[in-house]
């Protein structure tokens, strides 16, 4: 049997929704070619979570291997995306930095990183040319491996922040937007413009202001499920099928659901796995009774 015609069973499944616990590297192989009409996804930001896990992304000792790992991931994604299909991509970026992690901003100490993982970004990285202070401009180097890998480049939207994590910096801008990739498999791909308008009836800009959503779950970048649910709408229709290979806390599923799509989920922390399971569970029975 060929490796993409193993067939992995989810550990979860209600209505059409899916979700499988694991590592996305190994589990994406495993689903049918051409299966899913939109990705929509966040990876592990790189030196600035930790997941615990040790086959996280994100914890590559250089930021050069991380990119390597999203291509990878990326790769398998394309083969499983319809020849129409998109693929909604948000990452973060860093500063390189000699020494000093903080109380805010991309290299702060948050609960989360019970292992401090930022030490790794405590020292600049032989790479790129990079320089202590330097902005490293991760997310455009993805997009551009991503390219180079065969995506078609089609759009950077930007995600401004209602509430920015607030930082004590005096020698530039405080952080308050990140970056949204659109990407497609082919020139030709499905596109609903009409599914999400400016106020005045206007075509859909590229900058998207978005406040957070209320969480009590731990995971510490969840994103806004509108910013999600404009990546859906945009690109698939009723019945497609959604894949996030990190799943995180389960927004993309629960948007998935709410708009009357399928979705497939991946994620590598077992903890994040059963809250997804949770959300996922108590949203549905209360559509149910409804």
């Amino acid at each position: 049997m060929k490796k993409n015609e193993r067939e992995m069973i989810p550990d979860f499944k209600i209505n059409d929704l899916q979700i499988f616990t694991g590592d996305c590297r190994k589990i994406l192989p495993t689903l049918p070619a051409e299966s899913v009409q939109c990705c929509v996804t966040s990876p592990p930001y790189w030196g600035l979570r930790d997941y615990n896990h040790s086959s996280q992304i994100g914890a590559e000792p250089s930021p050069v291997q991380y990119v390597k790992s999203l291509v990878e991931v990326f790769s398998e994604v394309w083969r499983v995306l319809r020849k129409d299909g998109t693929l909604w991509l948000n990452i973060g970026d860093g500063y390189a930095r000699n020494g000093g992690t903080g109380s805010c901003g991309p290299n702060a100490v948050v609960g989360n990183t019970k292992k401090l993982i930022q030490k790794r970004n405590c020292k600049v990285p032989d790479c790129w040319g990079l320089k202590d202070r330097d902005l490293m401009g991760i997310p455009w180097r993805v997009a551009f491996a991503l390219q180079e890998d065969g995506w078609i480049f089609r759009s950077r939207i930007t995600w401004v922040k209602k509430t920015a994590m607030p930082e004590s910096v005096k020698n530039r801008p405080t952080n308050a937007t990140e970056d949204i990739f659109l990407m497609s498999k082919s020139p030709t791909y499905y596109y609903n413009a009409a599914a999400v308008r400016e106020a005045s009836g206007a075509n859909l800009r590229n900058y998207w202001l978005l406040g957070p959503d209320s969480s009590s779950n731990g995971h510490p970048a969840t994103f806004p499920r509108e910013l999600v649910r404009r990546c859906v709408l945009l690109g698939s229709q009723v019945g497609d099928s959604i894949l996030d290979p990190f799943g995180g806390s389960g927004t993309t599923g629960v948007v998935a659901q709410e708009l009357d799509r399928s979705a497939i989920l991946i994620e590598l922390n077992p903890k994040y796995s059963t809250f997804s399971k949770e959300r996922i569970s108590h949203g549905c029975q209360k559509a149910f009774r409804i």
